[in-house]
């Protein structure tokens, strides 16, 4: 029998490539920080409206929020922020390939930080299937961009592969403490636990981003508005992705939900080549075999 989270994930993989490809059309009328502000604002409606279905479906009342859990929303959301805003800083480098590949390593450094501050232990062959799929999502990312192993490697102390390399820390830790916020309610419902932690997350983070936006970018906060109309199906799209990450984080190891969270590099692909016609390079397939292969060692080695 497959276990919950392994759907749960690839759903959430899904939303997040759909979401991604949605929010692009946004990009000509809004910042980088408006941008990410819309994610949370149009997301709150529809975290509320599965939380309350999630209490009409288990019957359970709604868990009572503590210091720790608001805490570790606020330190998740934080985190997911400054690792956004790092990635956009690599971005603005002449190698800024470095710095995408570099953020790529997310998956094992989350594995890292979760086996020593969760005590997360995987089997031998999981993680074998981490490094692979970390492989595939590195070829991926540099496909066609004329940077080689080696030059990658040189590459390690330059600024754009330090953001990289914080866009990837930032992005494990946020994994930690959302996992640590399901952790910190009292209820029998994983699910119900989870959709409350991302209400709250998205709502600090509503609040944080929104009022940056209304000190530095009133413009870009008035325009997150009259966007309202794609605004919102970004924001549906953003909020069903991250129910569906939390509630992975819940149910299993932070590093397997990550890794296996990597599909979505394949789901992109596909994306582009069947929807936006794009052709596909041999280091592209090379790339998604990788990550396919490192999935399967994954799921075998859990």
């Amino acid at each position: 029998m497959i276990e919950a989270w392994i759907p749960i994930t690839l759903a959430a993989a899904l939303f997040q490539t759909w979401r991604t490809a949605m929010q692009q059309k946004l990009r000509k009328l809004l910042s980088v920080n408006a941008a990410g502000f819309i994610r949370y604002l149009y997301a709150l409606p529809t975290g509320v409206a599965l939380v309350c279905g999630a209490l009409l479906i288990t019957g359970e009342p709604l868990p009572a929020p503590n210091l720790r859990f608001i805490a570790d929303c606020a330190a998740g959301g934080v985190l997911q922020i400054f690792g956004t805003t790092l990635l956009i800083m690599a971005f603005g480098y002449r190698n800024f390939a470095v710095g995408t590949a570099y953020a790529k390593t997310e998956a094992l450094q989350g594995a890292i930080v979760a086996w020593i501050i969760l005590g997360e232990a995987l089997t031998p062959l999981a993680m074998v299937g981490i490094g692979v799929g970390v492989a595939g999502v590195l070829t991926l990312s540099l496909a066609g961009r004329g940077l080689k192993p080696r030059e990658l490697l040189r590459a390690t102390v330059q600024p754009a592969a330090l953001c990289g390399l914080g866009t990837g820390l930032c992005f494990a830790f946020t994994a930690i403490f959302i996992k640590d916020s399901n952790r910190a309610l009292t209820g029998d419902s994983i699910v119900l636990r989870a959709l409350c932690g991302l209400v709250m997350t998205n709502l600090l983070q509503t609040l944080m981003q929104g009022s940056y936006l209304a000190l530095r970018e009133p413009d870009q906060l008035r325009a997150a508005f009259t966007t309202w109309r794609s605004s919102a199906i970004v924001g549906t799209l953003s909020a069903c992705g991250s129910a569906c990450w939390f509630t992975g984080f819940a149910m299993a190891p932070v590093a397997l939900v990550r890794a296996l969270g990597q599909i979505e590099m394949v789901f992109t692909l596909l994306f582009s080549r069947y929807y936006l016609k794009e052709s596909i390079r041999r280091a592209d397939v090379f790339g998604l075999c990788l990550v396919v292969g490192g999935v399967v060692l994954i799921l075998a080695g859990r």
